[in-house]
């Protein structure tokens, strides 16, 4: 038994923001210490075969971490140290938001799962940027996720997402453009063409790239081919596929399961990896998968339907800070089992 599944249960008896909080004090008292340091020997995996050259930056392994867990950039060479091959920041918004009332972030454990509906709560797109400015950043790739502010216009959402570009512009190595969160009203309808087109491409005017898309998994198959559409169109740099879900399957179990907000974790993991292949197949642009990631095999399942490097955050709450490496391990393994040199050789072997 690791340390983690002795603390486990004394941090699930706590709220899951206050937990989600406690987390985060943890990892920022030890960043940049020798204790980083110790934990970068125990969870880093360095093998050669793990590396990925995808969307502008080398990426020591193909496990990041998703948007949503270091919403303010407070810790992402925390995070780095658990063995993460690269972290993405925010949901940064151009204003300062609160989010959505308290409670709004809910386990459901029987399913290995969260429901959150935040609402980008973030510091703002000039505190985050002046942070990422200042702090030092790791030595993997940062990626950076751009919302839309809740007060704006949708009619001018691409002026805003261009705002907190224009404020974290230097410290990414690439940008997402999220127009799939379903906690901020009205966000989804920017996922059609017209809407996407806009603001795409006042980002790429900005001078935005690798410049990225992130789509909802509820999103239905002629506009998810519109969206690659405009990618193409574009020549964006990849799509991240999927976000969190407002469906709910009739698999779950926990007596919260109908709490309003995007679904993430084991029960959108099928859900995640069938629209990363149905993107793959669509576009030759890098596909980053998310959606329920936990495990080598799940990673796995996502990289050989086309995924060049995957994300989680759901899974990092129920196994804790030695999934990158316990992920990376057992890639080595698969690959190894099914004759491939690199990951870079898995991705889309299913196709």
């Amino acid at each position: 038994m690791g340390a983690y599944d002795l603390l486990k249960p004394a941090l699930f008896r706590l709220p899951p923001e206050t937990a989600h909080g406690l987390v985060h004090r943890l990892l920022g008292g030890v960043q940049g210490t020798p204790v980083a340091a110790a934990l970068a020997e125990r969870y880093a995996v360095n093998d050669e075969r793990l590396a990925v050259d995808a969307v502008g930056s080398s990426f020591p392994n193909p496990v990041g971490v998703a948007a949503g867990f270091d919403k303010n950039a407070h810790v992402p060479r925390a995070l780095a140290s658990l063995g993460f091959g690269h972290v993405e920041v925010g949901g940064v918004t151009a204003e300062r938001q609160p989010g959505n009332p308290r409670p709004r972030l809910f386990r459901l454990k029987a399913d290995e799962a969260l429901v959150n509906r935040m609402g980008f709560n973030n510091e703002g797109a000039d505190r985050v940027g002046k942070r990422l400015d200042r702090d030092p950043l790791p030595d993997v790739p940062v990626g950076i996720n751009i919302g839309k502010s809740k007060s704006t216009p949708l009619a001018e959402a691409p002026d805003d997402y261009r705002y907190t570009y224009e404020r974290v512009a230097d410290a990414g190595d690439y940008f997402v453009v999220n127009v799939s969160s379903p906690n901020t009203p009205g966000l989804r309808e920017l996922q059609n063409r017209e809407a996407l087109e806009r603001i795409l491409g006042t980002l790429d005017d900005a001078g935005a790239d690798p410049l990225l898309v992130k789509l909802s998994p509820d999103l239905p198959e002629p506009a998810v081919e519109d969206a690659l559409g405009v990618v193409d169109d574009l020549d964006l740099d990849g799509v991240i596929a999927t976000n969190t879900t407002t469906s709910r399957p009739d698999s779950l179990r926990s007596h919260n399961r109908a709490e309003r907000g995007g679904l993430s974790g084991k029960p959108i993991e099928s859900l995640a990896t069938e629209r990363v292949r149905f993107v793959a197949e669509r576009t030759d642009v890098p596909v980053i998968g998310v959606g329920g990631v936990s495990d080598a095999a799940g990673a796995y399942e996502k990289i050989r339907a086309g995924a060049s490097l995957v994300q989680l955050y759901t899974g990092l709450v129920y196994e804790g800070p030695g999934l990158a490496r316990d992920i990376n391990e057992g890639l080595l393994e698969l690959l190894e089992r099914d004759g491939f040199d690199s990951v870079g050789d898995a991705v889309g072997a299913d196709l």
